[in-house]
């Protein structure tokens, strides 16, 4: 019954993503492409003092991505540590410093990580401060990913686009629209959209509860279309003013789905060949297909004394979705860079834990969040690249620009930048006394291999700019709101930094003609070499640690 209703909702979210794949896309590739800009953007420009004509080189468009994101930490910090004087404070005092800091540079980068309770914010902060960098953030991810693009398809170029026309047409021409038919759609479907503040109520056993208000459905749409994360309440989406049924669960997985899986169509088009967006699209297929049948199989054998006395994994699952709709939602997030929940990932099975794991360690890449799952992806396309041509002694080349040591060197330290924060942030927290300590006694909940557990997937979550967490750990202690924080920043920006840079050196290449010996691209040995490289480039890197945390747990 399981694996049929499994199969059956996987299936149904293919189709609506099909329906969609080439549509959006296209529509996508029009929006980066057209020389027109609208009477907004025009206006816009104005103000900002942009040319929207003059295109930028690669580093001039890391400048910008950089000055705009620090503008917006520090207008976030500022709106947190004010919040009380600002309407609908609802009695909420101002953050405290370190969880202000650490927010801020969450919402900036993507990553929505919440070392705060839902509830602690004021409405002002929620829709005037996480709204608007839920919609910036996601924008200028998608931003880079189009201005990788643009590196093979332009030639001899020392321009990449222009990272300010980028970001105001991928905020008003794609994410303001799909966020407000989104919104409608969830209003209709019952999650809440006031400016209520909490209300006190009797209950029937007599009694006293606090209702929450909000305006909870304008962020829920754009936190899931930008693959954002968070939650307006700290129950996250598995609040039932959030999520309310489990049609509206899956209608958020595919709205979390809906710009990553048809980004590869805008990449088709942009470089001139639909085949190549195809490519990347099956790889990209693959590995969410068997990543979310795996943790399935952990999940629906409920391995542990407590499942199986209980006839399933049901700890820390909404009865509303059950085990299909919690497994489909968690491998959803956590393959997207989205982080938001529905079920606690902290009460999975020990192996079943260790998939939404594994998932971000992979590089959040089948299809990653929006913009980031691209380019991530094309970073490892470069590689099998890269490896296929050595296998036949031939300078390999991709969408005929040749794949240098340049090109490699850039591609290899984008790829060391996660392990690197990952495998050195859980290091330091146990290998200083003091900070090991302060795990130990104030964040863990538990001891021995799952502790570990907990400490592993928030450094995965922050280093790969999702956002959830396991639910055990508390985070808010002055070490992790610090270290995550920079986890956050580094795993954010220095990847965009290779990635531009990367383009850059793309975009000033002529193109090389195809040849004999030329690898196509868009054959299925391409897409086997392309799932295999991500496999073994990022996931296995992680192995011994994974021993050591929910591999030795689940084989207790």
């Amino acid at each position: 019954m399981e694996w049929g209703f499994l199969i059956a909702s996987v299936a149904t979210l293919a189709l609506a993503l099909a329906l969609v794949y080439r549509p959006v896309g296209d529509y996508m590739a029009w929006t980066f492409t057209t020389t027109k800009d609208w009477g907004v953007e025009r206006g816009i420009y104005k103000v900002i003092g942009v040319d929207p004509k003059r295109e930028q080189s690669w580093q001039a468009y890391l400048r910008s991505v950089l000055s705009f994101s620090i503008v917006g930490v520090l207008l976030l910090f500022a709106l947190q540590r004010t919040q009380q004087w600002f309407p609908y404070a609802l009695g909420n005092e101002n953050v405290e410093s370190g969880v202000a800091f650490n927010t801020a540079i969450s919402f900036v980068t993507n990553t929505n990580w919440q070392a705060y309770s839902g509830e602690a914010l004021s409405y002002t902060v929620q829709f005037a401060g996480l709204a608007v960098q839920n919609f910036v953030s996601a924008a200028t991810g998608i931003a880079v990913a189009i201005a990788l693009v643009r590196g093979f398809a332009y030639r001899r170029s020392g321009v990449i686009g222009n990272f300010w026309v980028d970001l105001v047409r991928g905020t008003f021409r794609i994410l303001l629209p799909l966020s407000i038919i989104a919104a409608i759609v969830l209003i209709a479907g019952g999650v809440v959209q006031n400016f209520n503040g909490y209300v006190d109520v009797s209950t029937v056993s007599g009694g006293t509860q606090t209702i929450p208000g909000g305006p909870v459905a304008s962020q829920e749409a754009i936190k899931e279309i930008g693959t954002n994360g968070g939650g307006f309440y700290n129950a996250n989406a598995s609040h039932p003013f959030e999520n309310p049924a489990a049609w509206t669960s899956l209608l958020q997985c595919f709205l979390i789905l809906l710009i990553p899986f048809s980004l590869p169509r805008t990449f088709g088009r942009i470089v001139g060949d639909n085949r190549q967006g195809y490519a990347i699209l099956s790889v990209m297929g693959t590995l969410f297909l068997a990543s979310t049948f795996a943790l399935a199989a952990f999940e629906f054998a409920g391995r542990g004394s407590a499942p199986e006395l209980a006839g399933a994994a049901m700890e820390g699952k909404e009865a509303r979705f059950g085990l299909v709709q919690s497994v489909l939602y968690a491998s959803t997030t956590t393959l997207t860079s989205t982080g938001s929940v529905n079920s606690m990932h902290d009460s999975y099975t020990a192996l079943g834990g260790m998939m939404p794991m594994v998932n971000m360690l992979l590089g959040e890449i089948a299809p990653g969040g929006v913009g980031a799952g691209l380019y991530g992806m094309l970073i490892i396309a470069v590689i099998a690249v890269f490896v296929a041509g050595l296998l036949v002694g031939r300078t390999p080349e991709y969408l005929g620009k040749k794949i240098g040591p340049r090109e490699m060197k850039l591609a290899s330290m984008y790829i060391l930048v996660m392990p690197i924060l990952v495998l050195g942030g859980v290091a330091l927290s146990f290998a200083i006394p003091a900070l090991r300590g302060s795990i130990i006694d104030e964040s863990l909940a538990n001891s021995g291999s799952h502790g570990l557990s907990e400490v592993i997937y928030a450094f995965a979550s922050a280093a790969n700019n999702n956002g959830s967490a396991f639910a055990g750990l508390t985070a808010s202690t002055p070490w992790l709101t610090a270290a995550l924080g920079v986890a956050m920043l580094l795993g954010r920006f220095l990847p965009i930094a290779l990635v531009l840079a990367l383009a850059g050196s793309l975009a000033a290449q002529d193109k090389v003609p195809a040849t004999a010996g030329t690898l196509p691209t868009h054959r299925p040995l391409f897409i086997g070499l392309t799932v295999g490289t991500a496999v073994l480039v990022t996931a296995l890197v992680f192995f011994p640690v994974l021993t050591l945390g929910p591999l030795a747990e689940g084989l207790l």
